[in-house]
């Protein structure tokens, strides 16, 4: 399994651009095979950065994601709403058994 973080400090004169074009990677995300999660969190204390957590079963999959039209089109628009670059953390990560309670 692999996580991504990716961390965007968005212009506040474009945040609302920003919000309605992050939809639709958002939405053409969580179609494609691999996917297992694409959501989009907004940082409790500073207003205009969010952080897109991304979990794909596979390497495979993240090169996929990486070649498709909509995450293309989406990084070539992210420079219209970015107010610093964009941050991408990633991980390899391995399921846990949950403890009994």
């Amino acid at each position: 399994m692999i996580i991504i973080h990716a961390i965007l400090h968005v212009n506040p004169a474009r945040n609302d651009d920003f919000r309605r074009e992050v939809k639709t990677l958002i939405a053409d995300s969580r179609a494609e095979d691999g996917n297992i999660a694409y959501n989009l969190y907004q940082d409790t204390e500073k207003e205009y950065m969010y952080t897109m957590v991304e979990i794909w079963r596979s390497l495979d999959a993240v090169a996929s994601h990486n070649q498709t039209d909509h995450l293309k089109t989406f990084v070539s628009r992210a420079r219209e709403f970015l107010a610093a670059p964009l941050e991408i953390k990633s991980y390899k990560g391995e399921p846990l058994e949950a403890p009994t309670l």
